[in-house]
């Protein structure tokens, strides 16, 4: 699924980042950017395995929402300094396309139970 190997793909941004990071923060803000990142395609691939569109549902939704807590701790960092401005607003359109298609097929799956998942 596309929208798994593009969780793996900012995940891979995130960890880069976050490894710039004061060194005072890799227990703070950059553990839990890391960790809302993990989560994206970790509850896409958890949900995929539950064998119900329900479930299936209930996991994207979990994507979605560490989706939106990673946007707010990018939106942090930038504001500490810790992150770049133009490096932050990639990060952030990169976040938001995934939110926004995340929450499409999450969207479609509820409505349509016959939605080819693969």
């Amino acid at each position: 699924m596309d929208i798994w190997s593009d969780g793996i793909t900012l995940v891979d941004h995130i960890y880069d980042v976050t490894k710039s990071f004061p060194r005072e923060e890799m227990f703070g803000l950059s553990s839990q950017m890391q960790r809302a990142a993990v989560s994206v395609p970790s509850n896409i691939a958890e949900g995929a395995g539950k064998g119900s569109d329900k479930e299936f549902v209930r996991f994207l939704s979990h994507a979605v929402g560490s989706l939106y807590e990673l946007e707010t701790q990018v939106i942090i960092a930038a504001h500490r300094n810790y992150i770049a401005e133009e490096q932050s607003n990639h990060l952030i359109e990169e976040i938001v396309s995934l939110q926004k298609r995340v929450s499409a097929f999450r969207d479609k799956l509820s409505e349509d139970p016959e939605t080819e998942i693969f």
